[in-house]
């Protein structure tokens, strides 16, 4: 696969022109205030995602400032944005940069996968957001873009090996148009080159070797994902409790909030203990995590 095979001026002249205003892409927004949002941004939609980000960069404008705060401040303001082990890992992340970075994010991608809670693309992604690296940034988005575009395929399938490479190679090699066109592929992604409704008539590329093969269907078999009734939203009603006590609870408040399955509440609270998001004073009640305090004190 050529670097030529998506038409970099083509995106990039689209980009400038649609790009959403989302307040993490603005100038004068730090390294630290665009790790903020792409830790928040993983599996969770942008219009949930914004207000809570401006919360935050002006409660922790940087990383010590976090860093001062406890576990449970920052997981009562991470509300419901889900998968609050995010949230935790960030917390984590925080203390490294203030002790040992001088408040700063890194901008090398390996010192950034040494990072609590940085993986593969988030460390990608903050150098080349923050930073203007020409580095490739892959998510569901980009994949399947490459997917179409490049491959003539309706989905990309699993994650593989390759896919890093493969967006690299399709980078211009001008550092300052790479940065922008990993930008631009991921909004490609989101905004026309959608999962299921592809805007194909709002694409910017005049080549695409999907288009070109007549839009064969996709051979990859789906899995839906339901949320009513899962172990996660028994973790998210007890998380719901601790969030708005005001300090440690009492076991039956908990066995209130789910009641519909009591194995099942069990499970997701011995998650919760074992994932460090909540924890269980000396005489037994419950709180979120560093809100436990050994006082016992119910609410």
């Amino acid at each position: 696969m050529g670097g030529g095979a998506i038409d970099a001026d083509a995106l990039l002249d689209w980009y400038r022109e649609t790009a959403r205003d989302l307040p993490w892409r603005r100038a004068g927004v730090s390294a630290w205030q665009i790790l903020m949002s792409e830790i928040m941004l993983q599996q969770t939609p942008v219009a949930r995602v914004e207000p809570v980000w401006r919360e935050w960069v002006a409660r922790w404008p940087v990383p010590s400032a976090m860093a001062a705060s406890s576990q449970g401040e920052v997981l009562r303001a991470w509300g419901k944005l889900g998968y609050p082990r995010r949230a935790l890992r960030l917390h984590e992340c925080a203390k490294v940069l203030a002790a040992e970075y001088g408040d700063e994010v890194p901008d090398d991608v390996q010192v950034l996968l040494g990072l609590p809670g940085i993986g593969a693309y988030t460390a990608r992604a903050v150098a080349c957001f923050a930073y203007g690296q020409r580095v490739p940034v892959v998510d569901t988005n980009v994949r399947r873009v490459v997917a179409r575009a490049v491959h003539g395929k309706a989905e990309a399938g699993n994650p593989s090996s390759r896919d890093l490479p493969e967006t690299e190679a399709l980078l211009p090699l001008r550092v300052d148009r790479a940065a922008m066109f990993s930008a631009a592929l991921m909004e490609l992604g989101a905004m026309v080159c959608r999962a299921r409704t592809p805007g194909c008539g709002e694409c910017p590329l005049p080549r695409c070797a999907w288009v070109s093969a007549g839009r064969p269907e996709s051979t990859v078999v789906r899995r839906t994902q339901k949320y009513e009734g899962t172990d996660r939203q028994a973790r998210g009603r007890l998380m719901d409790v601790l969030r708005g006590a005001s300090g440690p609870v009492e076991r039956v408040r908990l066995d209130m909030a789910w009641t519909r399955d009591p194995g099942q509440r069990d499970r997701a609270l011995d998650s919760l203990l074992v994932d460090g998001l909540i924890e269980q004073t000396e005489d037994g009640l419950f709180a979120l995590a560093g809100e436990g305090g050994g006082s016992g004190a119910n609410t």
